[in-house]
């Protein structure tokens, strides 16, 4: 499949597996100038699906601009046309295509978390009645993140988005029965012994609406209920920070002791942003067999077959997570060569076998 008709595909898939777009409605469709092709062909499966297209285009040098320059008072503005727009789209793609990952790192993690802070009502908004999904275009940049040339990039992207959702969705039906059953999950690897409750919650299956590629399977642990120790495989990226050989401990719930062998004071003022950082909001695990290697990004990390993360901060009310913070942050623990993961003292992934079945199990769809 040529790289034209790879990028047809997925517009194809966003517009009409992902967000389903239907005659009548406005579909948002937010970008940056490097997302022009796909988001070009985007817009003509929207206009194709009987949909109204509403183009965003960004330049990623503008937030640069913004928190160097911004006072306090604008940063805690709260720009009123777009809670409109949340309001009234109907759906939202958004494509992410990077010149510079690295373009926020000299911004100090509070400024960025008081952003996060005055626009969350246009988040909550958008995440109570928009139907949204996150997609990658590649580029340059986002193929050095992976130590790879932009073609092999293309290549390993493409994979993981092209996957038998159908498939990959009735696997997860049975996965979802099987958390919504369970109490404790206990979590054993590397420097690594930690458990909580997901008593109650709800198991939400991700098979290509939210994320795409996607393949996960995610809730929220009982925000009291987390005890242990638990260390990090691979770096966990934030606000264009790599915060390497991560060791968490919990008591109660909350994050008692934190280090890092890289940015450590950068892992800790995040943890101190607000009082829910320091708790967990999030527990999933990656069943997506095209994703077999770490790229630092986590729409991809987290769905790697084989994998568990789990995110501190807010967690996601359909999940029936309470916890409420302007953070929210995924960090990966890799069990494909050493640990498992036990519902109510049961093993249910060990050694990258997740329910009973292998994550290559997942089969492409034909192209």
């Amino acid at each position: 499949m040529g790289s034209e008709r790879k990028v047809q595909r997925l517009a194809e898939i966003l517009v009409r597996h992902s967000v389903k777009a239907k005659r009548g409605e406005i579909v948002r469709i937010s970008t940056s100038e490097l997302g022009r092709p796909l988001a070009l062909a985007v817009f003509r499966e929207v206009v194709r699906a009987g949909a109204h297209p509403l183009l965003s285009v960004s330049f990623e040098e503008a937030d640069g601009i913004f928190y160097e320059e911004a006072g306090k008072e604008q940063i805690d503005h709260l720009p009123p046309t777009k809670l409109y727009e949340a309001k009234t789209i109907d759906a939202d793609i958004i494509i992410l295509a990077p010149g510079n990952t690295r373009h926020l790192s000299h911004i100090p993690p509070r400024k960025m978390a008081d952003r996060r802070k005055a626009t969350k009502p246009v988040s909550e908004v958008l995440l109570r009645r928009v139907r949204w999904v996150l997609t990658n275009f590649p580029t340059e940049a986002l193929a050095q993140e992976t130590d790879r040339s932009l073609a092999e990039y293309e290549k390993l992207y493409y994979g993981a988005v092209e996957q038998d959702w159908g498939t990959m969705a009735r696997m997860f039906g049975g996965a979802k029965k099987i958390l919504e059953k369970a109490d404790r999950v206990r979590i054993v690897g590397k420097e690594t012994d930690l458990s909580f409750s997901i008593k109650g919650r709800t198991a939400i299956p991700c098979a290509g609406e939210y994320n795409m590629p996607d393949g996960e399977i995610f809730t929220a642990p009982v925000e009291t209920s987390t005890e242990g120790t638990i260390r990090f495989d691979f770096p966990a990226i934030a606000g264009g920070r790599e915060v390497a050989g991560i060791r968490l401990a919990f008591r109660k719930g909350r994050v008692v002791e934190a280090s890092a062998e890289k940015n450590e004071g950068y892992l800790k003022e995040m943890l101190a942003a607000d009082r829910g950082a320091s708790v967990l909001g999030e527990f999933g695990i990656g069943a997506n067999s095209g994703v077999s290697s770490f790229t630092r990004d986590i729409l991809l990390d987290e769905k790697m077959g084989g994998t568990i993360h789990l995110a501190v901060g807010r967690s996601y009310p359909e999940s029936g997570g309470r916890n409420d913070s302007a953070v929210h942050w995924d960090m990966i623990k890799d069990l494909r060569t050493q640990g498992e993961l036990c519902l109510d003292g049961k093993p249910v992934l060990r050694t990258g076998v997740l329910f009973g079945r292998p994550p290559k199990g997942m089969r492409k769809r034909a192209t």
